[in-house]
């Protein structure tokens, strides 16, 4: 957990440089600035390395599934746990493979007290690659990662969002959209391992 603490922090030192540097280079020399290589924040480690966390503490998670307007509980061992997570772990997130189809935008979002990471598609996605976009919110007091939201088509008409908070708890929703109107949610999957 550590080490992804000193990571994040090294991200947004970086990403502070980087733009200050940046503004400088252009109101200095009056000319267009080449664009820098973006870098975006490493989602799919992040979330290997809370899992890792949870595997090392032993926790065998708590798993809520709300479908049809019913809700089953039942603890997962963490095989079935990395089992659940593990369609938003591939693609790989992370600068070397997605900076021709993302690009990041960040801010200090005021209302929710984070710096935001938002990353959204520069041009048509291809087909297999199914994240679509996703958000990394970073409390700037403490400088951790607070929540990570991805979305993810899964079918033409299907969708799954994730809300991941570390330490705490993972939300998987599926949702569909038939594009003629009729849209919903099919399946509702929380994941608590903080008791």
């Amino acid at each position: 957990m550590k080490f992804f603490q000193v990571i994040l922090v090294a991200f947004v030192c970086c990403i502070s440089c980087n733009e200050n540097n940046a503004d400088n280079t252009a109101s200095n020399s009056g000319e267009p600035v080449e664009q820098e290589k973006q870098s975006f924040f490493p989602v799919t480690d992040f979330i290997k390395g809370q899992l890792q966390d949870i595997r090392k503490d032993g926790i065998n998670p708590l798993k809520f599934t709300t479908a049809n307007g019913k809700t089953d509980s039942a603890w997962l061992k963490i095989e079935d746990f990395e089992k659940e997570i593990g369609p938003f772990l591939s693609p790989v997130i992370d600068s070397t493979n997605l900076t021709s189809l993302f690009t990041e935008k960040r801010f200090l979002d005021q209302t929710i007290n984070a710096f935001t990471f938002t990353y959204d598609p520069v041009k048509q996605i291809p087909d297999s690659f199914a994240f679509q976009r996703w958000d990394v919110y970073v409390d700037p007091q403490k400088n951790t990662v607070s929540r990570i939201f991805l979305i993810k088509k899964i079918a033409a008409d299907k969708k799954q969002l994730l809300t991941w908070v570390p330490g705490v708890n993972c939300k998987i929703v599926t949702v569909y959209d038939d594009g003629k109107g009729k849209s919903g949610i099919e399946k509702d999957v929380t994941i608590k391992w903080d008791f």
